[in-house]
């Protein structure tokens, strides 16, 4: 199963719609759960990352092999990355991804974490990274049962 805790909401139809999308795409080779939790918003940065972190523990099982998406991570290509989740999978049967918010995770949840991961030097809006990151996973799964996909 693959768990991806937000923080933040979705508010836009239109990137509601595209996650339905890829959520219903990803149904055909595992379980997807997307827990999103609530932002503290802009207030002072430890404060914040503070109470973001608290959230989003609630929802971390001792058992969940943790990738954290954060720009200092390792960048992978599309077949690295499938290469990766599937060797992951041998091992551990939940993955847990984790978007952070405005201010990015806690420095406790990047050290829970089994594996950085950073899918570009860049920022993105989290919104839109949870596009990317479901788009990536709908593509790996597709890569490792060498079923084609567009490039």
């Amino acid at each position: 199963m693959i768990k991806i805790i937000c923080v933040g909401k979705i508010k836009e139809k239109y990137l509601q719609q595209a996650i339905s999308e890829y959520q219903k795409r990803l149904t055909k080779y595992t379980k997807l759960k997307i827990i999103e939790v609530a932002d503290e918003g802009i207030a002072e940065k430890n404060k914040v990352l503070s109470i973001e972190e608290n959230r989003i523990n609630r929802f971390i099982d001792n058992k969940d092999y943790v990738i954290v998406m954060s720009i200092e991570g390792d960048q992978l290509n599309s077949v690295e990355f499938s290469n990766k989740l599937m060797s992951i999978y041998n091992n551990h049967s939940d993955i847990c991804f984790i978007i952070g918010g405005s201010y990015g995770l806690s420095p406790n949840i990047k050290k829970r974490a089994n594996f950085t991961l950073s899918f570009s030097k860049m920022t993105f809006p989290h919104q839109l990274f949870r596009i990317i990151l479901l788009e990536q996973l709908y593509r790996s799964y597709k890569i490792s049962n060498n079923e084609s996909y567009h490039k």
